[in-house]
């Protein structure tokens, strides 16, 4: 069967520091905690055999898939997927999570994390995701029935995959944390999310 690995980038805040929305206008690195967790991941998988890479253009998601490439002498190339870039959260972007819910309120933030509903002034298209990921599968299908893929994006991006699957563990938490990973397994014409935010 196919395996597509499912990664959200390591931390890009560290303890003591204040987290904030991030998003697709704000490119920060990898924090100290974030390069841990990527190191992490890359021992975790320095056994798997990938045949594909793809991540977003955002450093975060470059850095964390370059790492669990370095170590492999026969690594693929990495590819830039756009689609895998994380939302825009417009006048949310970069604010601390306090100011967010103050202005969309608990519950607007409740449906994001619950059912993928972006709260009003959100920049992203659901459909647009999902199907997104939909091509993303029929394209890993084509590598063949033994090809593992490595697909390195983020939280907002992560949580529509569940949507396109054909089977996924009850009770799966849309949100994949900072230097998870989840694994999708293609057989045939279907497609089933086996693991999901595991951490190394």
């Amino acid at each position: 069967m196919t395996r597509l690995i499912i990664v959200r980038h390591g931390n890009t805040f560290d303890a003591g520091d204040t987290p904030t929305r991030v998003g697709a206008r704000t490119d920060l690195p990898l924090s100290s905690s974030g390069l841990a967790q990527a190191a992490n991941l890359s021992a975790h998988f320095r056994d798997t055999n990938f045949l594909a890479a793809f991540c977003s253009p955002l450093q975060r998601t470059r850095q964390t898939a370059r790492a669990i490439l370095a170590a492999r002498p026969h690594a693929p190339a990495l590819l830039v997927l756009p689609f895998l870039t994380e939302i825009d959260y417009g006048p949310d972007e970069n604010q601390p999570e306090d100011a967010v819910i103050a202005r969309v309120g608990a519950p607007a933030l409740a449906a994001w994390d619950n059912d993928a509903v972006p709260p009003p002034g959100w920049h992203v298209d659901p459909g647009a995701l999902r199907a997104a990921w939909a091509g993303l599968l029929v394209r890993a299908r084509a590598l063949g029935p033994d090809a593992t893929v490595l697909i390195v994006t983020s939280n907002g991006i992560a949580r529509f995959l569940p949507d396109v699957v054909d089977a996924a563990p009850a009770g799966l938490d849309r949100k994949l944390k900072t230097g998870a990973w989840g694994c999708v397994e293609i057989s045939g014409d279907r497609a089933a999310i086996t693991e999901w935010n595991l951490r190394p």
